[in-house]
């Protein structure tokens, strides 16, 4: 598995665009942070329906989310500093305790939240999983570490 992996460099570049995105989510949500600029849209539907067209738009939640996937992304798939063979291990029970967190969290949103709240939950379903991935593999690994010193 380490072969499919980046050099740990990157774990520093998933943390700088993981806190960019993080700042950039507060200025959006407290202080209404906009960007407005012109986009290419294969499919746009605001007032009225349009395909393959361009117009102006603030763009400043698509780079959030941008950022944060990226970030979340190279945290992931980034080696840590010194790797060994149970890390191998706690990669694959961390990311299967993880989809199984994820779906629990889906399960229960769709049988008790509505409307708009239900609507957060599938943008917050977008860096989820990689959020439970981050907490059970740092988790495992600790608890690893500690049952061998």
């Amino acid at each position: 598995m380490t072969n499919f992996l980046l050099p740990y460099k990157y774990k520093w570049i998933g943390m700088g665009l993981v806190i960019l995105g993080i700042t950039g989510l507060i200025f959006y949500l407290w202080f209404d942070f906009r960007l407005i600029l012109p986009v290419f849209a294969v499919y746009a539907s605001f007032l009225e329906t349009r395909m393959f067209t361009t117009f102006r738009t603030n763009i400043a939640d698509e780079l959030i989310m941008l950022s944060l996937l990226a970030g979340f992304l190279l945290l992931v798939f980034s080696k840590e500093k010194t790797e060994c063979e149970i890390l191998d291990q706690i990669r694959s029970r961390a990311f299967l305790n993880a989809l199984l967190a994820n779906a629990g969290l889906l399960i229960f949103s769709i049988l008790f939240i509505y409307g708009n709240g239900f609507l957060t939950i599938l943008l917050l379903n977008l860096f989820s999983i990689f959020i439970f991935y981050l907490i059970f593999f740092y988790v495992m690994k600790r608890k690893e570490i500690n049952s061998r010193v």
